[in-house]
């Protein structure tokens, strides 16, 4: 018995010996349809070492593809990390990077921004006083008066900025994620986040039309050449026509029977690395730009009673999306607007007398606010939710 005893005292001694787990604390956070960690600048460790920290923080690289032995959980829209740090220029209040984690090689990919969880980036930036209240404006709106911040964010992935208006209550004032917007792609409800992103258009390429054409032809490796407009608002898309792809009842087509057509699939990324390189991007890079299938809408019926002006189903690194991508959204809605465009010719029923575009995806329909002058993308506005779901130590 003394002998069991004695083992017993020992295990914490020897336990004690072993190198301790390191952490960083973190916010696991919901933006719009998408989810991932939300992690200060300061908190991390030197630029250096965040390809092994945060990669193993997601649980990648993972030949399984689920991302079981970290925060991830195997899909794009869930492996996702946005850093926050203090501002570099004096009209924004916060600096965010977007960061795509690779699920089975872990590659960091900071090409491109996440319009979906940066939904979530003005929220915690203001209730961590991040720039303090500069060029913060409250004001009280709508029946019930709900008072409201705008924090502005600077993207270093894209270099613009995005103005993100939403609902603070309490004392001292924090971010009000409770409220009755409801949002397809999410069951409940929030409080209505308003994501304006001033002039859009460039983000990677510096040019709305990185090639100067509305509609481009792509030489394929295997033979043959398909027709895309390449556009470059808030991230870049390859947008093809779903019938110039040679599926047959497109009209059904679902991110699962993309995901079961191998063929399909791979066809895909041949057109998208096509424009790629045409967009003088590198092709190796699978985030930007994403390739878009559109769709001639179906003029179905909404609780509003407006059907959608064009439908869309885009593929995320390599995964059939399953909603869509917000920078992709914004991206279309801008084509749609433009003249020539491939979505442009694709669209119905577009509005002079209003800058909405209703785009349909596989979860539902989303609404883009976009702001034309003199053939310029001034401004894309998008409605989210988005909520803080854990805080804590993030181990790796």
């Amino acid at each position: 018995m003394r002998k069991m005893i004695n083992r017993l005292v020992r295990l914490p001694l020897e336990a004690s010996r072993q190198t301790p787990q390191k952490s960083f604390p973190a916010i696991f956070a919901r933006g719009g349809t998408s989810n991932g960690l939300v992690i200060l600048e300061h908190d991390l460790p030197p630029k250096s070492l965040w390809q092994e920290v945060l990669s193993r923080a997601m649980g990648s690289p993972d030949s399984y593809g689920r991302q079981l032995d970290g925060m991830g959980s195997g899909i794009s829209s869930t492996s996702k990390i946005c850093i926050l740090s203090p501002p570099t220029r004096e009209d924004v209040d916060v600096d965010f990077t977007f960061v795509q984690v690779g699920i089975r090689d872990g590659r960091l990919d900071v090409a491109g921004n996440c319009g979906n969880l940066s939904s979530i980036v003005g929220p915690v930036a203001f209730d961590y006083g991040m720039g303090g209240k500069r060029g913060v404006e409250f004001r009280r709106e709508g029946e019930e008066g709900e008072m409201t911040s705008t924090v502005r964010i600077f993207n270093t992935n894209t270099g613009k900025v995005v103005h993100s208006r939403f609902k603070v209550g309490g004392n001292p004032l924090r971010f009000d994620a409770t409220g009755g917007y409801e949002m397809d792609g999410v069951s409940g409800r929030g409080s209505r986040i308003v994501m304006s992103f001033l002039d859009p258009g460039g983000a990677k390429t510096g040019r709305t039309l990185p090639t100067g054409n509305e509609v481009d032809v792509l030489r394929l490796r295997g033979g043959g050449a398909i027709e895309a407009s390449l556009v470059d608002v808030s991230n870049p898309g390859v947008f093809v026509r779903v019938e110039d792809l040679g599926v047959e009842d497109y009209d059904t087509l679902t991110p699962a029977r993309v995901e079961a057509d191998g063929e399909l699939k791979e066809k895909l990324e041949e057109i998208r690395q096509a424009g790629a390189e045409m967009m003088g991007l590198d092709p190796d890079t699978e985030s930007v730009p994403k390739i878009v299938m559109v769709f001639p809408p179906e003029m179905t019926s909404r609780k509003d009673g407006k059907g959608a002006n064009i439908k869309c189903l885009a593929l995320s690194m390599g995964q059939a999306h399953k909603a869509a991508p917000l920078t992709l959204a914004l991206c279309l809605g801008a084509a749609a607007r433009l003249e020539g465009t491939i979505p442009h010719q694709l669209a119905v029923g577009l509005d002079d007398k209003s800058d909405v575009i209703v785009i349909e995806h596989p979860s539902g329909k989303l609404d883009v606010g976009v702001t034309v002058e003199d053939g310029k993308i001034v401004s894309a506005e998008l409605h989210r939710t988005a909520r803080v779901l854990m805080k804590g130590q993030v181990y790796y």
